[in-house]
């Protein structure tokens, strides 16, 4: 999509920027889930899922139900997120659940010091801990309101920024660690959306994977429906239903007279638990 986290032209710019070639890990070994031990089991979905800058009516996602997707990831807060949410409520998360979706939730939090666009929230080395936390437990009310149960991921998004910037990238960690914290000490799943050149690449590649998210969704727009021929870093991150791969975007669909402009995605990770 475009508007829910950048402009469309901002995030090819970006794209651009940050480089399109991928580098696989250097024996990075496997994460470490690090998950609260009273975590409810995980509800996994594995097959293809959409996301879309506002979240569809709810006539539009009966009329879509039972072709190509299965899952569909919404956008539950922050404040860098881009478009208005009228149709995600609670008793629209309930719907669509119980017609059979499966449902993927996404926080813009702040982003990088270093990034180049215009997003009204962003964090410091100083500021980046705080940042985190506080962000992570309105992510953690957000989805609560949704009817998002504990045990559920929360998929924090992290936009392109400059990765060989070691105090930008240093400050990114510290954020995201302190996200993730967080959201495990409320018994919540940490999940990270970020592109594979970039912003998931310095998930993925980071010697210390302490407190880093155990579900990584990355963004390489190959349009391959895949999360393993095009995985680009060591074969032994992520595994056991941790990944997502958004290969495809800006489609514009139509389902049963709805008409939708759609991300594609690979899906092999966790979805949130409905009340």
């Amino acid at each position: 999509m475009s508007k829910h986290r950048l402009s469309r032209r901002a995030r090819h710019v970006a794209w651009a920027v940050a480089g399109v070639a991928v580098v696989g890990g250097a024996g990075i070994a496997a994460q470490t889930s690090m998950a609260a031990a009273a975590l409810p089991a995980q509800k996994t979905y594995t097959g293809r899922a959409f996301d879309a800058c506002t979240a569809p009516s709810l006539a539009a996602m009966k009329a879509w139900r039972g072709g190509l997707y299965g899952a569909v990831a919404v956008y539950i807060g922050g404040k860098n997120r881009g478009c208005a949410q009228p149709n995600l409520t609670a008793s629209w998360a309930k719907s669509v659940n119980a017609s059979g979706w499966k449902l993927i939730p996404l926080y813009v939090g702040a982003q990088p010091p270093c990034q180049t666009s215009k997003n009204p929230e962003r964090f410091t080395a100083a500021t980046a801990a705080s940042l985190g936390a506080g962000n992570a437990n309105d992510a953690v009310a957000k989805a609560s309101a949704l009817g998002m149960k504990a045990g559920s991921p929360v998929y924090l998004d992290m936009e392109p920024y400059d990765i060989a910037d070691k105090a930008c990238n240093d400050a990114v960690l510290t954020y995201v660690r302190s996200f993730t914290r967080t959201l495990r000490a409320k018994n919540y799943r940490a999940g990270f959306y970020g592109f594979s050149s970039s912003s998931a690449k310095a998930i993925a590649t980071a010697t210390n994977k302490t407190d880093l998210p155990g579900n990584l969704w990355y963004a390489l727009w190959d349009k391959n429906n895949t999360t393993t021929a095009d995985w680009p870093w060591d074969p032994a991150q992520f595994t056991n239903h941790s990944r997502g791969h958004q290969y495809m975007v800006n489609s514009k669909e139509t389902r049963g007279g709805y008409t939708i402009t759609v991300d594609r995605n690979a899906w092999d990770a966790p979805v949130a638990i409905i009340g």
